[in-house]
């Protein structure tokens, strides 16, 4: 398990982390979600005493980090894929990291296999593309057969095959009992892989619960029904008692209805219905009504208000957008 106890980070006047206090408890794969600048990359570099904390303190199965004398034993970790030496071959550098660690050499071939790279395993990392990088970094987090598993971004690079076998490899060590927790810009990706969400902003704590949860909170969700007999179908619902909104196509909204019960009225009143479903926001639209206040980098697309206004120092020109980019 890890557990953050009032972490804070600040660099000079900037706050990157504030106060955060949570757990990833092991037996799930606990998303870690924030727009760009919320602290994010800043929380795991802590976690693995790269970054030092202001204030506050993280602990590892009760430990610091610091205080592992195997560290790949009790957690493996992916924050750079390109952190590996170039000039060494895939094998090498999974051997360097397991002689310090005192892992059986035969461990870096069962780790080259588990991410298929066993056919490059002795050509140079540096010659690699940024899928087989990826899949290199994924090979160390998994070295020490760890209990605790962090991956930042990890299907970067990775092709549809490839997404599709982390997904599965992140929710089959969950199911065995262990730890991971995993930070990703791509929300349709985590909507499949995550069972529990930890949602920051601006360094801060928004949200502690699980995706189903989080989805419903931050949400609207309804029926839609769409009917050639629109006026009729809308006076039945309202001396039913439900509170209807016209939507485009023709079609009906009711809000807090139950899709059974609407089906069933409609068919007791005679009503032919060309559509009935259940309509429900994904985790990008509950993702990005939550974090609304807490977006530091806020990009504009119209392009009929006037010039683009000058940025200010230390800022991008076009802003940053938290779906197509990476930030801390």
């Amino acid at each position: 398990m890890i557990e953050l106890e009032g972490l804070t980070k600040r660099y000079g006047s900037k706050t990157a982390v504030d106060n955060l206090s949570f757990q990833v408890r092991p037996g799930a794969v606990t998303g870690f979600l924030g727009p760009n600048g919320a602290g994010k990359s800043t929380t795991m570099r802590m976690m693995l005493d790269l970054d030092n904390p202001t204030s506050g303190s993280v602990r590892i199965d009760g430990k610091h980090y610091r205080e592992l004398s195997e560290p790949l034993k009790y957690i493996g970790a992916l924050l750079d894929a390109k952190a590996m030496n170039g000039g060494r071959t895939a094998y090498n550098n999974l051997l360097c990291l397991a002689q310090a660690n005192r892992i059986p050499a035969a461990r870096v071939d069962q780790v080259l296999d588990i991410v298929g790279l066993t056919a490059v395993a002795k050509k140079k990392s540096k010659g690699f593309s940024l899928g087989m990088g990826q899949r290199l970094g994924i090979a160390s987090a998994l070295l020490g057969d760890p209990e605790i598993l962090m991956f930042d971004e990890p299907v970067n690079g990775l092709d549809p095959e490839g997404i599709h076998w982390i997904r599965n490899l992140m929710k089959t060590l969950a199911s065995e009992g262990r730890t991971i927790f995993v930070s990703s810009h791509l929300m349709s990706e985590m909507a499949l892989t995550a069972d529990h969400l930890i949602v920051i902003g601006q360094g801060r704590l928004l949200a502690d619960t699980s995706m189903a949860d989080f989805i419903a909170q931050n949400s609207r969700s309804f029926v839609r029904l769409r009917s050639p007999q629109q006026e009729q179908l809308r006076d039945v619902l309202h001396a039913s008692g439900f509170a209807v909104t016209e939507a485009g196509g023709g079609a009906l909204e009711v809000d807090g209805g139950d899709i059974e019960k609407l089906g069933e009225l409609a068919a007791e009143h005679r009503v032919v219905l060309h559509e009935l479903s259940a309509q429900r926001a994904s985790l990008e639209e509950a993702f990005m009504q939550m974090t609304a206040g807490a977006v530091e980098y806020q990009a504009h697309t119209s392009t009929t208000d006037g010039p683009v206004p000058p940025a200010r120092p230390g800022e991008a020109q076009w802003g940053q957008s938290y779906q197509n980019s990476k930030g801390a």
